[in-house]
């Protein structure tokens, strides 16, 4: 899951940064000291889940949830013990009183991920991606991507039956793919996890028909999401 953090305590901010760091299925989008920051990159960019305090300058945590068109799952972290009420009204996935200590927050990552293991069951269409191919709009099914490849200002989707090119940047097409499923595993590729037959190395993915090279710089991201014995 994609997360960002908001709030105006530096220390309070260090603290989940590391518990997010070291705890397998999230990755750290970005973390700001204002909720106004936030919003902006919230209207851009797709992100999973959002810790937020709420007592903040100009724009305080709740008003940031209810200023969202498209709203991620919001996991309140505060030093006030008396505004439970009012976020769960807000449908938030849980409410923490600071100091946070690492157990605790554990159990509202899980939270989080049922929430998102539900949606993704419940919710028509969750599983597709729509993209304009050859001149049409083509529907694709996640589970069929087996890897995506760049190609100058486009992308090939690599599906078990067919190719698409789509006009697209790669940082585009990876924000509407689930972070939990898909990998940036070098500047010209994604791949698809559950795809991978065996990884040769440390350093080649050995796909269907593809081997794909795995970058320096993304080989902590892509080994931390694996899910080692």
């Amino acid at each position: 899951m994609k997360c960002i953090i908001v709030d105006d305590e530096v220390v309070a901010r260090k603290v989940v940064k590391s518990y997010i760091e070291k705890t397998k299925g999230l990755s750290i989008v970005a973390d700001f000291e204002n909720a106004i920051d936030a919003y902006n990159l919230l209207k851009e960019e797709r992100v999973d889940l959002l810790f937020l305090d709420i007592d903040m300058p100009e724009m305080s945590g709740i008003e940031l949830i209810k200023s969202l068109e498209h709203k991620p799952m919001v996991v309140m972290i505060t030093g006030r013990d008396d505004l439970a009420v009012e976020a769960y009204e807000l449908a938030v996935v849980d409410y923490l009183v600071k100091p946070v200590k690492y157990p605790r927050f554990i159990k509202a990552v899980e939270k989080a991920q049922g929430t998102l293991s539900k949606n993704v069951i419940d919710t028509p269409g969750m599983g597709d991606i729509y993209v304009k191919a050859d001149s049409k709009i083509v529907r694709i099914s996640l589970k069929d991507i087996k890897f995506v490849e760049a190609l100058s200002d486009y992308v090939i989707i690599h599906t078990e039956k067919k190719k698409y090119i789509v006009h697209s940047t790669m940082k585009g097409i990876a924000g509407r793919l689930p972070a939990g499923e898909f990998a940036r595993v070098h500047r010209s590729f994604i791949v698809n996890i559950n795809q991978i037959e065996t990884i040769e190395d440390m350093s080649n993915i050995i796909m269907p028909n593809k081997i794909i090279p795995i970058g320096a710089s993304y080989k902590t991201d892509f080994f931390n999401k694996l899910n080692f014995l």
